[in-house]
């Protein structure tokens, strides 16, 4: 009894509000939608800069950023595992991609985090890590990202210290395929040894050679 009074009860309702949007001019009902709220806009930007471990704390925490997942791109080989990157045979770097808030922070800005991460007069790989699959890389997705890249890369030449050419690879985004779960958010899960890796490769002293005051400093 108790569920037919509801029932009931509900009845003129719905079928003013069904008779609404029949009946309604279609201006109304298109002004009805377009306050309802939208899905928000993401973005995604993917960068290489040697063990993403410690590229992974250089986004966490940032402003408008919602995510940050380490894996591999640049490479030719689908669904690498970690040990096939190491082994250096995928032509895959070690990668981070970030997912990103357009409306809370930009693009320019995350690449202004990027080069101050890395060490961009570094050929074959980054601090005490050797080899292409440990090379800096920016995998733009789209025209605008590829200007950005570009123009950054002006502004970071200027501002470097030690002045060499950059090797810094500026290439099209192709692919992304995350790492292994034991991978993700490393520091968290181990930070005893993110800690001791990277201050065993000299990662941060070698940053304040290169970029003095602007070395990029994690959030978390």
């Amino acid at each position: 009894m108790r569920e037919r009074n509801r029932a009931a009860a509900w009845t003129p309702l719905l079928l003013t509000f069904l008779a609404w949007g029949v009946l309604a001019p279609r201006p109304a009902l298109a002004a009805a939608l377009a306050h309802a709220a939208p899905a928000k806009a993401t973005a995604r930007a993917t960068f290489a800069g040697g063990c993403f471990w410690c590229m992974e704390t250089a986004f966490e925490g940032q402003t408008g950023v919602l995510s940050v997942t380490s894996g591999y791109a640049g490479g030719d080989v689908k669904n690498p595992t970690y040990h096939e990157v190491g082994a250096g045979g995928t032509g895959h770097a070690e990668s981070v991609q970030i997912v990103y808030d357009p409306s809370r922070t930009t693009y320019a800005a995350l690449l202004d985090i990027f080069w101050h991460s890395v060490d961009p007069t570094s050929a074959n790989g980054q601090f005490c890590d050797r080899g292409n699959q440990y090379r800096s890389a920016i995998f733009y997705h789209d025209a605008e990202q590829k200007r950005l890249a570009l123009e950054t890369e002006k502004k970071a030449e200027a501002e470097i210290r030690i002045k060499k050419p950059f090797e810094t690879e500026i290439v099209p985004f192709t692919a992304f395929y995350p790492a292994e779960e034991y991978h993700q958010d490393y520091f968290r899960k181990n930070p005893a040894d993110y800690h001791a890796y990277r201050e065993g490769c000299g990662r941060d002293r070698r940053l304040r050679e290169l970029w003095g005051d602007k070395a990029a400093k994690p959030k978390v």
